[in-house]
């Protein structure tokens, strides 16, 4: 691939989509799929000026086996360095870049009831660093390409072949294939913006989803809510950055216990390492009380079980249908980009930024 387009795509995803500061720490959560584009992305870091930048590899087929073969216990316990790292970033707020490039199928035939468990068991001893941090630092979401992702996508092709068409594809959805992306972008959040504005000003009640596969969904709003699109600001430092690259959303978080009727997947939802295809939810007063699917029910009655707040919509997105990430005719497999392809739902918890003056809340 054209590495000065890699560099500009490296340089998008520093300086708009993480907005690195002088003197900030940097975090990159990365695979082994792309050491040299981890390269151009931790050299664009210090260009930023960032004080350092430290890179957490992972590697999927590694961690399969250890979801395998290691004990429901030993998985479940977290370690007081796990526990000292946390707070560590509490105090300094470093900024947080997701590489994502691994397969859709990476944890195909773990068991997920003990990956399940272990969440139960490990989320909530980390819980109360992650809400310490919430909306205090900048974090980015962006993809590179895998192998087995891009065989995925693209099975006809060779690897070689699919590698360069997923690259390309990643690049248009992410308006860096073509003229200066930072430019772009800047053009793409005032659009973004301006569309969030009307929503806002429109001072919705409620949405009623329908579509001719047999959506039919109403969702209640609460009344101090707002509409949020493309890049947000850091609560207190008021530093703007783009928490995903790509984005075609506006978004905001729904009431809680409103929520009535039945939605249909247009497309599959990656979840731990396994794709759910072809389901339904139906919704009750808020609550999802039935759950179907083609492929991998079980998993998914399991996401919707995961915890007390897992079977409530947490957010709500309205997406244009003519934008790149539809217009490419490509299922990527993968929710960062398909979900930005139409409109779409999110169960847990909501979006605290989306509550006009959250800042003067308590969680509860």
């Amino acid at each position: 691939m054209n590495t000065k387009l890699l560099k500009n795509y490296a340089k998008l995803i520093v300086r708009v989509g993480a907005n690195v500061q002088k003197g900030q720490d940097v975090l990159i959560y990365a695979e082994l799929d792309q050491p040299r584009f981890v390269e151009y992305v931790v050299s664009e870091a210090y260009k930023a000026k960032a004080k350092s930048v430290k890179v957490r590899w992972s590697h999927s087929p590694i961690d399969k086996i250890v979801y395998k073969k290691e004990s429901l216990s030993s998985l479940s316990h977290v370690e007081k360095w796990v526990i000292e790292r946390a707070k560590h970033y509490v105090e300094t707020l470093p900024a947080v870049i997701f590489l994502l490039s691994e397969d859709p199928d990476a944890l195909k035939g773990v068991d997920q009831t003990k990956m399940a468990k272990i969440s139960q068991a490990t989320y909530p001893i980390l819980k109360p660093y992650y809400d310490q941090k919430e909306n205090k630092y900048q974090w980015c979401i962006a993809g590179v390409p895998g192998p087995a992702w891009a065989k995925k996508v693209f099975p006809s092709l060779s690897k070689g072949q699919a590698m360069k068409k997923l690259w390309e594809a990643i690049l248009f959805t992410s308006r860096a294939l073509e003229g200066d992306p930072i430019e772009n972008w800047r053009e793409h959040n005032a659009n973004l913006k301006r569309r969030s504005d009307h929503l806002n000003s429109l001072k919705l009640k409620s949405l009623h989803y329908t579509s001719a596969n047999g959506t039919n969904l109403k969702v209640g709003l609460l009344p101090n809510v707002r509409w949020l699109a493309g890049g947000e600001k850091t609560l207190g430092s008021e530093v703007y950055f783009n928490p995903n690259i790509p984005t075609e959303e506006c978004f905001t978080t729904p009431k809680k216990g409103e929520a009535e009727g039945v939605v249909y997947s247009t497309k599959p939802l990656s979840y731990q390492g396994q794709l759910i295809e072809n389901f339904h939810l139906v919704f009750k007063e808020g609550k999802v009380v039935e759950v179907h699917a083609e492929k991998n029910e079980e998993l998914l009655k399991q996401m919707v079980e995961m915890d007390p707040y897992a079977s409530y919509l947490g957010e709500v997105a309205l997406v244009p249908f003519d934008s790149p990430i539809n217009n490419s005719g490509i299922l990527f497999w993968n929710t960062l980009y398909d979900e930005n392809a139409s409109c779409h739902l999110a169960l847990g918890a909501g979006f605290t930024n989306c509550v006009i003056d959250y800042h003067k809340y308590t969680k509860e």
